[in-house]
């Protein structure tokens, strides 16, 4: 008896079932407020406003004389209604400022590269660096401006003086601070002075740079400002330095606290755009050595 197999085929097993992938995880946002870019502008302006706010109230309160303590809003009055006279002396300081600023960049920036040839030479002249910044602005400002003829150039020397010594000493601390490894790679491929300063120093001193900068553009107004006390010149072309000396003369004390806002202000933006110039030239050179990389 012959035995007949069935050789149909089994049905196959139903596939298993794959999960359906979990939906995208939706991103956290951020709650605006709590963002560090608009944290470092909000919260110095909700600060401000708040002394603003104190002063106008004590002000008030205390019925203080506007020859003794003008109100904010007393002081703005005034800066809108002097603003002929408060701007241009604003923009005469702000010549002096900028000009005093370039020459000090370009004079420590030179310096700098001289000191970081040789530690003879930066060990024999970086103390008289260090006496020219220890020695006040208000000792030798007079000398200079009967040394230098010409109004606007002593008063762009004095400034210059006072912004100088932070661009030597951050640019040659940058300058010395290379990699050593990097520094004997490039001496191991025999590059000279001139290659191993413009490609291995020159970018490692750049953080230094802009630091010293930043510190730099402040100082160069204040030597300026100085400089105009001391020089105390009359005449169209005048600072704001020289408006706070004849609003002490006539006791007009709201243009004397609007000139003083002025100047504060400006600061404040030179210090803010040099920070910024500075995260703009870092950011655009890192993502260029990436591009080359």
């Amino acid at each position: 008896m012959s035995t007949t197999w069935n050789n149909a085929a089994a049905p196959a097993p139903e596939a298993a079932a794959t999960p359906a992938p979990p939906p995208p995880a939706r991103a956290v946002r951020t709650p605006l407020l709590l963002e560090p870019r608009v944290q470092r502008v909000l919260l110095p302006v909700l600060v401000g406003l708040l002394l603003i706010g104190a002063w106008q109230a004590l002000v008030v309160g205390m019925e203080l004389p506007p020859y003794l303590v003008p109100s904010p809003g007393l002081m703005w009055d005034t800066l809108i209604a002097d603003w002929a006279m408060l701007g241009t002396a604003l923009l005469v300081t702000l010549k002096i400022t900028v000009l005093s600023f370039l020459v000090a960049t370009l004079l420590g920036v030179l310096i700098s590269f001289v000191f970081v040839q040789s530690r003879l030479i930066e060990t024999a002249l970086f103390p008289y660096a260090v006496l020219l910044q220890v020695t006040p602005i208000v000792a030798i400002a007079p000398l200079i401006i009967i040394w230098v003829k010409d109004p606007t150039a002593s008063l762009v020397v004095c400034a210059t003086l006072v912004a100088l010594f932070p661009i030597i000493s951050n640019t040659t601390l940058g300058l010395r601070s290379v990699d050593p490894d990097l520094q004997a790679y490039f001496k191991l491929n025999r590059a000279t002075r001139l290659q191993t300063l413009v490609r291995l120093r020159v970018p490692s001193a750049l953080p230094y740079f802009f630091g010293g900068l930043r510190i730099s553009s402040g100082l160069a107004l204040i030597g300026a400002v100085v400089a105009e006390f001391v020089a105390g010149t009359g005449g169209a072309a005048t600072g704001l330095a020289y408006q706070i000396l004849m609003a002490g003369y006539q006791l007009n004390i709201p243009r004397m606290f609007a000139a003083l806002l002025l100047i504060s202000l400006t600061g404040v933006a030179l210090f803010a755009l040099m920070a910024w110039a500075s995260r703009a030239a870092l950011g655009s050179w890192h993502a260029s050595e990436l591009s080359h990389d």
